[in-house]
């Protein structure tokens, strides 16, 4: 079959009196917002192209048709299918989730406390087969305070331009008019006459908070607060007391909060702390006091708590520690849980407010696991709690746990149908030095029969960006690998937070190839101690680890047997440069300004992976995208791949898949994203020469 080509149009772009060559930047089209609500926009010379690759990739994986459906079948086989969710008890109803073998997405139940008589308020499959569309993606599903009204906002094509729309549950029908074009969280006065909602602006940023009366039109909706600068975007929450709703509006690395009591008529933010760039924080609520966690002379964050904020007189609650990363509170009446993270593994914490003792939650002897915490109720009068923990080999178990009497119950298990035994697998925390020393922690899971002499291949996954941490949680899918003797690891490497902020900052803006040096040296190390070989690694990251996994095949093409990079970020230097894009202006103190500072400009332009493309061999190559993503725009993975087409010098496969309806996300739905994992392991299989 003929190799697709995408047709060039040389243009000369400079900037900082660099002058480099772009044939295809011709694709981005000016009205990209538009093409991303609107597909039909898209240039018919574009959509021909992407249509070819994916004609292409469908040619060169038609062997694999047979092995994706097998896969399918076994992931899906793992999941069980009729499942519910425990009960969340709110003042009158318990709530819950349920999802059953026939339905793509899931419904949500409840019941009035005493009562026997199940209601269900909400269907995805039902509400997706009412709107005759493809995509279906919701955003938010909240019941109003006196439990009368729904609200839900969804997105149809992927691009998250989200509709909202409120109903009264017995009724069904729409009580409001609908508001187009927000972020899709609401969130409900406690009298249930307004709801707060966030607009985009038209570069797709949430920039405006309003407050909508219900039943009033869309037009007379008050702007509740607006954020002028750019780069900032703004949220709204409730208050664990429930006595002040709090904006938030904040970049990567800085943010800045006002509040409001819930009685006021006419609300009024007040400034708790004015922003000051580099300082994060988060205002809370309970007890009689105001407690803000916060990196304010802390880099890995500490828990200050006051009692009055307009006169803020602000004392330490929890002190910082060094490289261990301090979290958010969870309050009841007589406990505060919160937790920690260092090394890559999560800790959780209980205090007694009589006594003012805090001690450490353990609940497995494990010790590669992640640990959670949630409550089981909305009034905060009960020393019971859900505790819950995951690792790479056991599945989900969920205790019912009393604080007072550390009892616990067991009252949910991930149950994996088709059948595991954890015995079967080895979880392995090592830790590589890399270029500069640094310790980087891995996590390792095999089979137990996978020999380490160097002949297994190996799924190395990466991401490392935005302070976003890795965790060494149980899945699934995964054992689709695991159990045909891939063995796989996750490296946490820098960019992300899991050994606290100065691990961000070690691997972002001018410290950015940190992440990538740090990867590389961890596919040596692996290499070196026998888990894997050269050419025998499949480097693996979506997003913004696709532009990791761009980064290091150009700088070390011939450590890869194979590259699956999902949503890649791979023309970041064009991105970069376009401040009329969704995400630029909100990232510069993640990746830099490269039009506004030269020294931004020469350190992304020395990596970013479409720029630094070279003649010669690349590994096997699976690029995945979607036409309506608003996150990493589908043109740069088509501009990467034919660029990729033009100078490699080897007979691998290069292969371009793209969603024509979906988004940063994928397909909508269970299966759909089952469907999207069997053929990213198909190709894996493949190159792997296991089908």
């Amino acid at each position: 079959m003929k190799i697709p080509q995408l047709k060039k149009k040389p243009e000369l772009k400079s900037c900082h009196n660099t002058t480099w060559e772009d044939n295809y930047s011709w694709i981005h089209q000016d009205n990209i917002l538009e093409v991303l609500k609107d597909s039909s926009k898209l240039l018919p010379d574009v959509r021909k192209y992407l249509e070819e690759e994916n004609n292409f990739t469908e040619h060169n994986l038609k062997d694999t048709k047979k092995c994706q459906k097998i896969l399918f079948d076994e992931i899906k086989g793992r999941i069980k299918l009729d499942d519910e969710s425990l009960k969340f008890k709110d003042k009158e109803y318990e709530y819950w989730t349920k999802t059953t073998a026939v339905g793509n997405y899931s419904i949500k139940l409840r019941k009035k406390i005493g009562s026997s008589a199940v209601e269900e308020f909400w269907n995805g499959d039902v509400e997706k087969e009412k709107l005759k569309t493809e995509y279906f993606g919701v955003g938010d599903l909240e019941v109003s305070y006196n439990d009368k009204l729904l609200g839900y906002s969804l997105d149809l094509k992927g691009s998250e331009y989200y509709t909202i729309y409120i109903r009264n549950i017995a009724s069904e029908k729409l009580v409001t008019e609908k508001i187009e074009e927000t972020s899709g969280s609401i969130t409900f006065s406690l009298d249930d006459q307004y709801f707060f909602y966030s607009k985009l602006d038209e570069f797709h940023r949430p920039r405006k908070i309003f407050r909508h009366k219900i039943g009033s039109s869309v037009k007379d909706d008050e702007l509740v607060f607006e954020e002028k600068s750019e780069a900032f975007t703004v949220g709204i929450s409730l208050s664990s007391d429930e006595k002040y709703f709090f904006i938030t509006t904040s970049d990567h690395n800085t943010s800045e909060q006002y509040y409001f009591e819930v009685t006021e008529k006419k609300p009024k933010p007040k400034l708790i702390k004015k922003r000051k760039k580099g300082v994060i924080y988060s205002v809370n609520s309970w007890g009689g006091y105001f407690y803000c966690h916060t990196n304010d002379d802390a880099e890995d964050f500490k828990i200050e708590r006051c009692d009055d904020l307009s006169n803020q007189k602000w004392e330490i609650y929890i002190a910082a520690k060094e490289e261990v990363l301090i979290g958010g509170l969870i309050f009841l009446n007589d406990w505060i849980i919160r937790g920690e993270k260092s090394n890559a593994l999560g800790k959780l914490f209980v205090r007694n407010k009589q006594t003012g003792i805090e001690e450490e939650l353990k609940f497995t002897n494990e010790s590669v696991i992640v640990p959670s915490v949630s409550l089981i109720q909305r009034n905060k009068d009960t020393d019971l709690v859900y505790l819950s923990y995951s690792s790479p080999k056991t599945p989900g178990k969920t205790y019912l746990y009393n604080l007072k009497t550390k009892e616990k119950k067991l009252v949910k298990e991930q149950e994996i149908p088709s059948g595991h035994n954890p015995d079967d697998y080895i979880v392995e925390r090592l830790e590589c030095p890399s270029h500069d020393g640094r310790l980087v922690p891995l996590t390792i899971t095999r089979h137990k029969k996978t020999k380490i002499n160097g002949s297994a291949n190996l799924l190395l996954y990466g991401y490392g960006s935005y302070g976003s941490s890795m965790t060494p949680d149980f899945s699934s899918t995964r054992l689709s690998l695991i159990d045909r003797d891939i063995i796989w690891v996750t490296a946490h490497i820098r960019g992300g937070m899991e050994k606290g902020m100065k691990w961000w900052k070690e691997g972002k803006l001018l410290n950015k190839k940190n992440t990538f040096e740090d990867y590389i040296h961890v596919a040596k190390f692996l290499i070196e101690k026998g888990y894997s070989s050269k050419g025998k690694i499949i480097g693996m990251g979506g997003s913004a680890g696709g532009l990791l996994m761009g980064a290091v095949v150009n700088q070390s093409p011939e450590l890869f047997l194979g590259i699956v990079m999902a949503v890649p970020f791979v023309d970041s230097l064009t991105t970069n440069l376009d401040h009329s894009l969704p995400l630029t202006v909100g990232e510069f103190d993640e990746f830099g300004n490269a039009k506004d500072k030269k020294d931004h400009f020469d350190y992304i332009y020395s990596y970013a992976p479409y720029n630094n493309i070279k003649k010669m061999d690349y590994p096997h190559m699976l690029i995945t995208t979607s036409l309506s993503d608003n996150r990493v725009l589908f043109d740069e993975p088509a501009k990467f791949t034919a660029k990729l087409r033009d100078l490699k010098t080897d007979n691998n496969l290069l292969l371009l898949k793209t969603e024509m309806n979906a988004g940063h996300g994928g397909k909508s739905g269970r299966d759909g994203a089952i469907e999207e994992i069997a053929f990213d392991y198909a190709f894996i299989l493949k190159i792997s020469e296991k089908i």
